[in-house]
């Protein structure tokens, strides 16, 4: 027989095993909770991780200045503004206005961006007079005073090409500085000031900036170069983060850029009082027009660079476009600021 002592044991022993049975189950569940959890949270960071970009210039010997740093992926609370876009460009597309159209959008106060039909090329038109400035302006920081040669336009030139948007151009016969060259080029999108400067022009030092910015380095005698709309907007972005020219020259550049004459596109979208630096440029031919904008709107404390690229058969139809995407953009711009506040 078992005392009734050896009875309290017993029941005391039990009592025990089972309290550190509970104790060790509740451990292991707590344990393997939050591994799962951790399992989780690192495929979830993992799905989420994104490259960096950075891009620096060459040609020194002991530094190498940066120039842009970016993330690889879009960013998802462009996400939005990225639908309402390309909706927009597909109804243009769906009634024939459009055959198609891409989008840059970069916003500077998170350096925030999206893209539509991010790999579509476009031959640039006027577009390519913000690379020739910037390489001009270069030049004068690499011989001072070269913006004060004085030049002569003495030979009637031609671009060859069928021109929509014609404004104030340079007189034969005139004499202009390299600066006044400029003006025309960028203020008045002048072909032939362009032509007059690209006589003065290293294609090296052009050539140079193609590949510091990370792209192909174009060949000085082919007739075209083409751009995605990202790949164009280094050109405009170096300007704003004054990454490539000096301050003062980067500031003058912009300051330029605000001059454009051009209302047909971006600014269509946008309230008088809103300033931007833009540049536009036209292409294509009697088939198939292209119409392009490019432009960094100063939206209060929220500037914005937007690139629009577009290819259809009406130059009409697609500066309305422009106008449609730039104002799409300046609404969400507006209201991501104000809920900012």
């Amino acid at each position: 027989m078992i005392s009734f002592k050896n009875k309290k044991f017993s029941l005391l022993h039990i009592i025990v095993v089972s309290l550190l049975t509970a104790i060790i189950t509740f451990s292991l569940t707590g344990f393997w909770k939050q591994r799962q959890f951790n399992d989780q949270m690192n495929n979830m960071a993992s799905s989420f991780t994104c490259n960096y970009n950075v891009k620096r210039m060459n040609g020194y010997k002991y530094i190498k200045p940066l120039m842009f740093v970016d993330e690889e992926c879009e960013s998802e609370p462009l996400m939005g503004i990225k639908q309402k876009l390309t909706s927009i460009i597909d109804q243009y597309k769906t009634v024939g206005d459009v055959t198609t159209a891409s989008v840059y959008l970069r916003e500077y106060g998170h350096n925030e961006w999206m893209c539509v039909n991010e790999t579509e090329k476009y031959d640039p038109g006027s577009l390519f007079k913000v690379p020739v400035m910037i390489a001009i302006l270069k030049m004068n920081e690499l011989n001072p005073g070269f913006l004060n040669k004085l030049v002569v336009y003495d030979k009637p030139v031609s671009a060859g090409k069928n021109i929509t948007y014609v404004s104030k151009t340079i007189q034969l016969g005139h004499s202009y500085t390299i600066k006044e060259l400029l003006t025309y080029m960028i203020k008045y999108s002048d072909n032939n000031a362009t032509i007059l400067l690209e006589k003065y022009m290293d294609s090296k030092v052009l050539q140079k900036l193609f590949a510091d910015v990370g792209l192909d380095v174009p060949n000085v005698y082919a007739s075209q170069y083409q751009f995605t709309t990202k790949e164009y907007s280094y050109f405009m972005r170096a300007i704003y983060n004054a990454g490539y020219l000096s301050v003062d020259d980067s500031e003058f550049a912009g300051e330029l850029l605000t001059q454009c004459e051009f209302k047909d596109g971006i600014v269509k979208g946008l309230p008088a009082t809103i300033k931007l630096a833009h540049k536009f440029g036209e292409a294509g031919n009697q088939v198939e027009k292209q119409l392009h904008e490019s432009a960094i709107v100063y939206l209060n404390n929220k500037p914005y660079l937007l690139t629009v690229m577009t290819k259809g058969k009406d130059n009409n139809k697609l500066s309305q476009l422009i106008g449609e995407l730039s104002q799409a953009v300046y609404t969400d711009m507006l209201n991501e600021a104000n809920a900012a506040m």
